[in-house]
């Protein structure tokens, strides 16, 4: 049989990927300081352990300013180096490539973690976990405009911003002595870079506003520092929400992959929505794969790689995007939370022989052993997406 081209290796500058599973990078809130703690180490290794071929590190501030919530990661001092250096080998040792995200928070910064209501942080209860840096903490952003009823931002100084890139490329330089092989720049859901994209955030009258060119000045001047920084050998993603409900769409995010393609961005990472509040904005409906079509299209006119995100839940579902031609990888999230092993699951439904040793020897042997000993059927089994809409 032929390999299903999930499976199928692929190869980004100088990167090989073992398989197109991608595990998206999701914030955990469990940093102190900005620095890592064993929940990383434990929550990354899960997913590097269950087959993944790229395995991301959640959004990692390259600001203190930055941070959404007291427990964010940083890369914003040098200190923060060897944790995340942690993090990354021992995705390594677990048969995946390291991946890192880094971004900041802008206007969305100081903030309540989500199960505690995501509210803006009072500097009260910021204090009772040991913040002791309130003032430093401040929101900015391309403008001095607030989200809905949140609190007001200080619109940064041409110099401030400037000063930021500069930020970016330190924190660029820090994921690389860390060992990471992959870096995306956040540049999606309501976030800084998304706040200076944005018609609706950026009132500025300045070259880093206005036009729809000087408003990805600033992701550009980033992507042009980062790859300073960044060797020209490792290949380097940008996350984009190609609709944002807001003036920022899909033909917006065409012009800013096909303007930072030759800056050398390689893959957009196609997700939605957060300008607006809703962590997500849909094509259509909420279900199974509802941004893909934002992967595809970028994929067709952007001139880049696309990674498409948002529900992919089934093994035939992650096959049939690829093999439709819609994107060149899959992110798994939330469904690699439900179960990590989920690359090694897809495996064994979409008929891989050897599914079993997608996982490391310590994994595989014992599973391997069962299958051949008894006739069972995993827990994890499902119809498929197929079956399901046909129900």
């Amino acid at each position: 049989m032929s390999l299903p081209m999930l499976f199928q290796p692929i190869s980004i500058r100088g990167v090989e990927l073992k398989n197109r599973v991608v595990i998206a990078p999701m914030h955990q809130y469990a940093a102190k300081d900005g620095f890592a703690q064993d929940w990383h180490l434990m929550n990354v290794g899960r997913y590097a352990a269950g087959g993944a071929g790229l395995t991301f590190v959640e959004s990692t501030k390259v600001d203190r300013r930055g941070c959404g919530t007291i427990g964010d990661l940083g890369a914003w001092k040098d200190e923060h180096i060897p944790g995340l250096a942690r993090l990354a080998k021992v995705i390594k040792e677990n048969g995946s490539v390291a991946a890192i995200q880094l971004g900041h928070s802008g206007r969305k910064a100081r903030r309540f973690r989500p199960w505690e209501g995501g509210a803006p942080l009072t500097q009260e209860a910021a204090e009772a976990e040991g913040v002791q840096d309130w003032d430093k903490w401040e929101l900015v952003s391309a403008s001095s405009l607030a989200s809905g009823r949140d609190p007001e931002p200080r619109g940064l100084s041409k110099s401030e911003v400037q000063d930021l890139v500069r930020m970016w490329g330190q924190g660029v330089r820090r994921c690389h002595e860390a060992g990471y092989d992959v870096l995306e720049i956040h540049g999606a859901h309501g976030y800084l870079i998304h706040q200076f994209l944005s018609p609706q955030a950026n009132a500025r009258n300045d070259e880093y506003g206005g036009s729809e060119e000087n408003r990805r000045r600033f992701l550009m001047e980033i992507v042009e520092e980062a790859r300073r920084f960044w060797p020209e050998e490792k290949p380097l993603f940008l996350r984009l929400s190609v609709e944002d409900n807001a003036g920022f769409g899909p033909d917006e995010s065409v012009n800013v992959a096909q303007a930072v393609k030759p800056l050398g961005v390689d893959v957009i990472d196609c997700s939605s929505g957060g300008m607006t509040g809703s962590p997500v904005v849909s094509a259509g409906r909420v279900t199974y794969g509802y941004q893909v079509p934002y992967a595809d299209r970028l994929k067709r006119d952007g001139g880049c790689m696309s990674m498409a995100v948002g529900l992919i839940v089934h093994a035939d579902q992650a096959e049939a995007i690829l093999q439709e031609g819609k994107a060149d990888l899959i992110a798994i999230a939330r469904e690699a939370m439900h179960n990590p092993n989920w690359p090694m699951d897809a495996a064994i439904k979409l008929g891989i022989p050897d599914a079993i040793a997608t996982t490391p020897p310590a994994v595989a042997y014992w599973l391997e052993k069962r299958a051949s000993g008894v006739d069972i059927t995993p827990s994890t089994y499902g119809a498929g997406i197929d079956r399901l809409r046909s129900e």
